[in-house]
């Protein structure tokens, strides 16, 4: 599988976010978000954990800046930190925040790697959650003067700005579910959460158009679409069940997004949980705003089939009733994902026959294994062979995907080093870097090394 080469231009970075990397949680005016209070709630991440440390990234950007430039990146996709910006969520504009990320866009730039930006990766401020959060539409507003204050400042220098990263987990985990951040559990509320997150997409495009002047800049949204098969094909009842999941992880986003109208089934599938009456008039074409890029995050599969009548409230698919989950073949990672890179491929191909007309980048892919550093030579080492057979497989087919006509023309490791990850807290590590939490010394893992091949040449290394 090794030897195959990525087309001239073609884009190697590896992503982060802010609240799973910077700690400083109360240094120079930051205030809480979403996620200090949940992780500070009892019970909610293993172990106790927070990110009020996290691995340290205020304080050591210069260094960390100077690892990503080792790496032969071209590209480093960050997220900024809402409550950085403006703390309360509206109103009085905190520079020291600003500034901070003027530092870490222009040290990149320095060091010749592209920034790109994602405005919202899930710590939205606390006083926004308490009059309401996503369940709102003054939410999706507030969010559109933050992206034109943050357009403002960085508008000459940015190159991709991408609004939303995963609106899904921000929706069905942060108020479905209960197993993010808010924490709440409420069909209804998600469903209403789905639309004020996509209208603050395209209202946040609507600001940043009018104030960013760098000429080639690009826009974009994440999602992390679902790559779903069912159980039997030729069974209607588990092809059916696999359209319900696509309706509420895909469609629900990339149709108004990219096409100015939410699915019919969508709204049928859910009608007895809501009407719907939160889409106001005018709503979908502040949503459909024009993008460049679809950013895809992809990790496993997922096959359904119909299962028997259940309750579907408190759940992460809101309206999708009688449908079970089927247990994935492994090998899987430590987060118990499947390894699938056809699944990859499949996605790809799918999403670019659904939107032709858009540029693609993989936005994140990677695997999270229980990585440990051994002395070896005078230094630590980390083998993290599982990693690199795993980023192989992934790139060889992406490179696939491109052979059959998909316009991809980026792909980010997720993540660029280990850090807090979610409700799992310090216990998965999916950096291509490994962090000691105690000393916050960075080593390169093994699969940093083989990514460092793969973006100083283009061509897919041996394992």
């Amino acid at each position: 599988m090794s030897g195959l080469e990525f087309p001239a231009g073609f884009t190697f970075g590896a992503a982060t976010a802010a609240y799973q990397i910077e700690g400083a949680a109360t240094e120079d005016g930051r205030g809480p978000s979403i996620w200090d209070t949940f992780s500070q709630t009892p019970g909610k991440v293993e172990n106790g954990d927070t990110g009020d440390v996290a691995i340290d990234f205020y304080h050591r950007v210069e260094e960390d800046l100077d690892l990503i430039k080792s790496l032969g990146l071209s590209a480093y996709r960050l997220s900024i930190a809402w409550p950085r910006i403006i703390p309360a969520g509206l109103g009085e504009v905190n520079e020291a925040g600003l500034a901070f990320y003027e530092k870490v866009v222009d040290g990149l730039l320095v060091r010749g790697i592209e920034p790109v930006v994602t405005l919202y990766h899930w710590d939205l401020p606390q006083p926004l959650e308490d009059r309401g959060g996503w369940t709102v539409r003054e939410t999706s507003y507030a969010f559109a003067e933050y992206a034109r204050v943050v357009g403002e400042r960085l508008g000459d220098r940015v190159a991709v700005w991408t609004t939303l990263n995963e609106p899904w987990c921000s929706a069905y985990l942060g108020y479905g579910s209960g197993d993010h951040a808010p924490g709440r559990r409420s069909e209804a509320a998600s469903l209403q959460a789905v639309h004020h997150l996509n209208l603050a997409h395209g209202l946040a495009l609507i600001e940043l158009r009018k104030v960013v002047t760098r000429p080639d800049a690009r826009y974009s949204v994440t999602n992390n679409l679902a790559m779903a098969y069912a159980a039997d094909p030729a069974n209607p009842e588990d092809v059916d069940a696999k359209r319900q999941i696509e309706a509420l992880q895909n469609r629900a986003f990339t149709d108004p997004q990219l096409r100015g109208f939410y699915p019919q089934d969508l709204l049928t599938d859910t009608k007895h949980i809501t009407d719907w009456s939160f889409v106001h008039d005018g709503d979908l074409e502040l949503i459909n705003q024009p993008i460049d890029i679809v950013g895809i995050n992809y990790y496993c599969t997922g096959t359904v089939r119909r299962g028997p009548e259940h309750s579907t409230e408190g759940t992460a698919y809101p309206g999708a009733t009688r449908v079970e989950s089927v247990e994935q073949p492994g090998p899987h990672t430590d987060m118990g994902w499947n390894i699938a890179p056809q699944g990859l491929y499949d996605l790809l191909v799918a999403t670019h026959e659904a939107y032709p007309e858009y540029e693609i980048m993989v936005t994140e892919n990677g695997a999270a294994y229980g990585d440990q550093p051994v002395e070896e030579d005078g230094g630590k080492r980390v083998h993290d062979t599982e990693r690199v057979d795993f980023l192989l497989r992934h790139f060889v087919a992406a490179h696939r995907a491109i052979e059959a006509g998909v316009p991809l023309t980026g792909y980010f490791v997720w993540s660029l080093m280990d850090n807090f990850e979610w409700a799992f807290g310090y216990t998965k590590r999916f950096g291509i870097v490994y962090v000691d939490y105690e000393t916050q010394e960075r080593t390169k893992k093994d699969s940093a090394l083989w990514y460092t091949k793969l973006a100083e040449t283009g061509v897919i290394p041996e394992a």
